[in-house]
């Protein structure tokens, strides 16, 4: 008589322990942190609009996902390793904090007139947010193996403002410059502006950024650097390999321009190509952006096979594989903690977004008509209104309610007063620089207002060669007012204290920034005579405006 044993057979989700295997508990894991980027939302937010907005960045759309493919092929090489560490949990909720803070307040880094900095940057929030998640889930050991998709998420904003200003708009003058010396050097005559090739006085072709080929060479540029992770060059490979990346894009764009440039002197014999360049540049930038894609990835297959020779790897090898480190037996410590844990945190973050999103909601009277004007008085002190308008961007979302306001006496500057129901904290150095516009002077004012303290404005004064003007803005949360700065013309700070009571509570509410601008024609003024006098002006009328009255329409408290 023979005896037989039966086993049960475990759910593929746990081991003999009873404890979660360590694909179901990286997978669990893996899904909480994309969940958990609730806790960062203004951040996510302000990034989408970005991508979705400026073509020079889209392509920081893509580094999110290609970091998270990354880590999880770095983390199933080490066999999901669970051995995370709760520093993980104290970088991510130090890093909600400050995006929590960023969003209710003001703190910008002034380094020059035309470079400023937030605080956090979205690159260092989605840095951080990465970072913590890792250590939190898969320790120090998968933190240093996979080092450099962590590094990646830094390029969740390509391009930084500052590269703009000093990059992207020399090489525009470049590419203008090389396409007019082309068609010039073919015997065509063009007209004197520097920046549009016109071959007939109804036909020609426009330099605008986004023909200067930066687009195509950051792309070219961030696949090198992925694809030389992939093939783990060393890493004086790497940097040749992604520079020669770029240069690679900048030359097949001057190509692309020269080709268009010979696509437009023969639509000169042929008119009917003539309304169809705009798609002929487009199927000629895709063709030449395919020949650079296949020229740069043959090269990278030869020196990744040079690369896998020299380390004495077989050819078998697959460049998306990794050795897989040996089996541990030893169970994880604390993980289930650690995932209950960040579900909690998850779940209250995902409540505070709602909030937050109905916050942002406008309330009933707004939403029956969105080209309402705001809600201005007739009337603050001396002054009265004149006129009241919608700022909107192209699409038609609305900015700013404006109110312009005239001196009753007649003597004076008039004052125009904008109120932002729909942004949060608001930049406005930026906004000039990309203009080019600099600040001739900057820094805090503090204003005496009607019905409450003296409220502290960050101010500035420019010059843009048809007007002198001052502007002066502050950010209102609940009924407290101020934005304060630090700033000098070549560094400082600006800032603003957001409410506790915002942060902590769970009342719905968000920060009104408020701009105030008044300006003189006279631009033979001295520079500190027709300040103080702007100056002046916006004092006397401030004196009369309730700042909180005036923002309490938007507010939902």
């Amino acid at each position: 008589m023979s005896t037989f044993s039966t086993a049960k057979a475990l759910p593929p989700a746990l081991t003999r322990t009873g404890a979660l295997s360590p694909a179901f508990a990286a997978g669990a894991a893996a899904l909480l942190t994309v969940l958990g980027v609730a806790s960062i939302w203004p951040t996510a937010q302000a990034l989408w609009g970005l991508w979705t907005t400026d073509a020079l960045k889209s392509i920081g759309m893509v580094v999110p996902a290609v970091s998270f493919l990354l880590i999880l092929r770095v983390w199933r090489s080490l066999r999901w390793e669970m051995d995370g560490t709760w520093w993980g949990l104290a970088i991510l909720a130090i890093t909600a904090v400050a995006v929590a803070i960023r969003n209710q307040s003001v703190l910008m880094l002034v380094l020059s007139p035309s470079w400023t900095i937030y605080f956090p940057p979205h690159s260092l929030v989605a840095f951080a947010y990465g970072a913590g998640a890792v250590l939190l889930f898969g320790g120090r050991r998968l933190f240093r193996a996979s080092l450099f998709p962590i590094i990646l998420l830094w390029f969740v904003n390509p391009i930084p403002h500052i590269f703009n200003v000093y990059v992207d708009l020399p090489l525009q003058r470049a590419s203008a410059h090389i396409a007019r010396g082309f068609a010039m050097a073919l015997g065509q005559p063009l007209t004197a502006d520097r920046m549009r090739l016109m071959f007939t006085p109804n036909f020609g072709m426009f330099i605008a950024p986004g023909c200067n080929g930066i687009r195509g060479a950051v792309t070219m540029g961030f696949i090198a650097l992925i694809a030389g992770y992939l093939y783990r060059f060393r890493w004086r490979a790497h940097v040749l390999v992604v520079l020669g990346a770029v240069f690679l894009g900048y030359v097949f764009n001057f190509v692309r321009l020269c080709t268009l440039v010979l696509y437009y002197l023969l639509a000169l014999h042929v008119p009917s190509l003539q309304d169809k360049a705009e798609n002929a540049d487009y199927l000629i930038g895709a063709a030449l952006f395919l020949i650079a894609c296949m020229m740069l990835f043959t090269a990278i297959q030869r020196l990744g096979a040079k690369a896998s020779l020299d380390r004495g790897e077989t050819e078998q090898t697959s460049v998306l594989a990794l050795p897989l480190a040996p089996a541990s037996d030893a169970p994880s410590r604390g993980v289930n903690l650690r995932l209950a844990a960040m579900a909690v945190f998850t779940i209250f973050s995902c409540f505070i977004v709602v909030r937050r999103m109905e916050a942002q909601r406008p309330n009933a009277a707004l939403l029956a008509d969105e080209s309402a004007l705001g809600a201005f008085p007739e009337t603050a002190g001396g002054f009265h209104l004149v006129r009241r308008w919608n700022e909107n961007l192209i699409g038609g979302a609305l900015l700013f309610h404006w109110a312009e306001y005239a001196p009753v006496s007649g003597e004076g500057s008039h004052v125009s007063i904008g109120v932002s129901p729909v942004l949060g904290s608001h930049d406005t150095l930026i906004c000039h620089s990309a203009r080019g516009e600099d600040p001739l002077w900057q820094g805090e004012t503090v204003f005496p207002t009607a019905g409450s303290d003296p409220v502290a404005f960050h101010t500035s004064f420019y010059n843009d060669g048809a007007t002198q003007f001052l502007e002066a803005t502050t950010l209102c949360n609940g009924s407290t007012c101020g934005e304060h700065s630090a700033a000098q013309m070549n560094f400082g700070f600006v800032y603003s204290r957001p409410d506790p009571k915002t942060l902590l509570s769970q009342e719905a509410s968000r920060p009104i920034p408020i701009l105030l601008k008044v300006e003189t024609i006279d631009t033979t003024l001295p520079v500190d005579i027709a300040r103080k006098q702007l100056n002046g002006d916006l004092q006397a009328f401030l004196s009369a405006v309730n700042l909180d009255n005036l923002t309490k329409p938007y507010r939902r408290n």
